[in-house]
């Protein structure tokens, strides 16, 4: 979460001129609901978390934000992008946001896996807050 902060702060002007980290407050909670361990793969959702909440702007329902950045704002690849996919429709998402490095793999998504989403791509965190709130 330390990461997704810096970013945060780092960043937060890039998103918009109404966020202002230093005048405000910001607690992210996250909770392990299936007990099956915390993840570091937490920086991007954080980070749209933190953006989402200073703009008073909610995440779209039924979204699924698979990937992750490091603290300089690149985009990581997600390994078995069709496991990842099953997992949240599994979850009940119905709109999906993938990083554009993995453009190439949904050739080994099976088509009637990726025909369950609305899809879209982002290229780095800040596409992704403006594509998760959709109204930036």
């Amino acid at each position: 979460m330390v990461i997704a902060f810096r970013l945060f702060k780092a960043n937060a002007k890039n998103i918009s001129s109404q966020i202002h980290t230093v005048e405000a407050d910001y607690h992210v909670n996250v909770q392990d609901l299936h007990g099956t361990g915390g993840s570091a793969q937490l920086t991007l959702m954080a980070f749209v978390s933190l953006c989402s909440s200073a703009l008073n702007l909610a995440v779209q329902d039924s979204l699924a934000l698979v990937g992750n950045v490091t603290i300089g704002g690149v985009q990581q690849k997600v390994t078995n992008l069709a496991d990842v996919l099953q997992v949240a429709f599994d979850a009940g998402a119905k709109r999906v946001l993938i990083p554009m490095a993995n453009a190439p793999d949904i050739a080994t998504v099976p088509p009637e896996l990726f025909a369950r989403f609305q899809s879209s791509f982002y290229s780095g965190p800040e596409d992704a807050v403006k594509k998760a709130v959709g109204r930036l």
